[in-house]
């Protein structure tokens, strides 16, 4: 089993006071309560207290809220609880301030700049592994966020920022538990009380502008002494929209912030995953060593590699099934909507998860199995589209998509045509749903992911 779930859904409270337990369950088992809600309705409705949500499971249905009536929702209350790390990002901001900040930065993920990135991120990698011993034991968890941060400054800053991968990690760790801690109670106090969970977020807050402030100052005395824009911060400073006005700091705050954040925090996740997976799937993992072998022939992969690299596409697509590193969208709608020719307010959170549409065996058969083949053949064509959505969909599509698939390719090809990952110890990794889904296979059980690196 590659996915600990239920093997069949508890009956649904009933009565009078039912909203209690499904609260108490979505505040300790959020997804195994969302496994069972998605498991009696495509359309569960989900009343807790004053707040009703709407857990909207059926590919044709998250069409029409993603795709076909997008404008009648706007971006949920998780991300607005996270405005004061994220600022009006492109993660969080709406309308035409969203628009004109996605055209801004549209040019950075061209394909073919996309494409340029490549031997940075495989330099980046193998300086990497050069720190690994054979035989001892890494936290990879941490290694890939390390490593992401460093791409991630490489690509998007022109800088390195890998040293503050453990102010970065524990920072947002803070802020996503704090979101989380608040999306959940029943009552929060308002923000101007200083309460001590408001103060460490506050805290975790001031440390990450910190880290951004400084990535900003840096980036542009180098823009001051000549330095060619070559990175996406840079490109941005020189952005002009079509009335000639350049991005604000606090713009150039949010969307560094909202780059750093995304841009590595992600892609760290599905890396740590799929190494996970494999080490669990032999079969498989002998496969892919074998693909690259084949293909790579002993010299480092490149950009150009990837798309030759086809068992390895696969192992990704299946490893961002079974663990989407964002397992939750929530959308709330600003006007009334239908949905399948049932009409539903304003003011209405509708979740969509990722994991539980992934985990359904009418698009994917076997969908706790790990098996990367099912992406090799056409059935993988004739699935609703929306049935697979790692990145999101629609207009709010991951504008990082092309860059983070890239990333992913290239390290795992890196790392696995030179090291074999195993995993020690015998229990299962736990799955810790924060904002993202990270691994919690750290010391004590706590997060991180420890496996040990052996030399091919």
């Amino acid at each position: 089993m590659a996915v600990m779930r239920e093997p069949a859904p508890r009956p649904l409270p009933t009565g009078p006071l039912a909203w209690m337990s499904v609260y108490r369950d979505l505040a300790n088992q959020p997804l195994d309560t969302f496994f069972r809600f998605g498991a009696v309705s495509d359309r569960a409705l989900l009343n807790i207290g004053t707040r009703r949500m709407l857990l909207v499971s059926h590919p044709d249905d998250i069409t029409e809220v993603l795709v076909n009536q997008n404008r009648r929702f706007r971006k949920g209350r998780a991300l607005r609880l996270m405005h004061r790390v994220l600022g009006d990002g492109l993660l969080t901001s709406e309308g035409d301030l969203w628009r004109r900040q996605r055209r801004l930065a549209q040019p950075a993920f061209h394909r073919q700049r996309v494409s340029q990135y490549g031997a940075a991120i495989v330099e980046l990698t193998q300086t990497l592994l050069a720190e690994w011993e054979d035989g001892v034991e890494r936290d990879v968890a941490r290694d890939m966020t390390r490593l992401g941060l460093s791409v991630a400054g490489a690509c998007l800053f022109g800088m390195e920022v890998g040293h503050q991968a453990d102010v970065v990690r524990t920072n947002l760790t803070a802020a996503m538990r704090y979101g989380n801690r608040t999306i959940k109670a029943l009552w929060a106090p308002p923000r101007w009380l200083p309460s001590p969970g408001r103060q460490r977020y506050e805290r975790a807050a001031a440390n990450l502008d910190a880290v951004v402030f400084d990535i900003i100052e840096r980036r542009r005395r180098a823009q001051d002494s000549g330095s060619p824009p070559q990175d996406l911060l840079g490109l941005l400073m020189e952005a002009r929209d079509e009335e000639g006005r350049p991005m604000t700091d606090q713009q150039l705050r949010d969307e560094s912030m909202t780059l750093l954040l995304a841009g590595h925090e992600t892609s760290a996740n599905a890396l740590s995953w799929t190494f996970y997976l494999l080490d669990r799937h032999p079969a498989a993992a002998a496969r892919l060593e074998e693909e690259l072998a084949e293909t790579l022939r002993g010299h480092a992969p490149t950009s150009d590699d990837v798309a030759r690299l086809s068992y390895l596409a696969a192992v990704v697509s299946e490893s961002l099934r079974l663990y989407p590193p964002v397992w939750l969208m929530v959308r709330e709608s600003q006007l009334a909507f239908q949905l399948g020719g049932e009409e539903y307010p304003p003011g209405l959170q509708v979740l969509i998860s990722p994991f539980v549409v992934h985990h359904d065996a009418r698009w994917h058969p076997e969908p706790e199995q790990f098996r990367p083949e099912r992406w090799l053949n056409d059935s993988a064509r004739l699935r609703p589209a929306l049935s697979y959505l790692p990145f999101g969909a629609g207009s709010r599509l991951c504008i990082g998509r092309p860059f983070a698939l890239l990333e992913i390719s290239l390290v795992l090809a890196a790392v696995l045509s030179r090291w074999r990952l195993e995993r020690a110890a015998v229990a299962p990794v736990g799955v810790d749903p924060l904002i993202t889904l990270r691994p919690r296979g750290g010391p004590g059980g706590r997060d991180g992911l420890l496996m040990t690196p052996r030399r091919r």
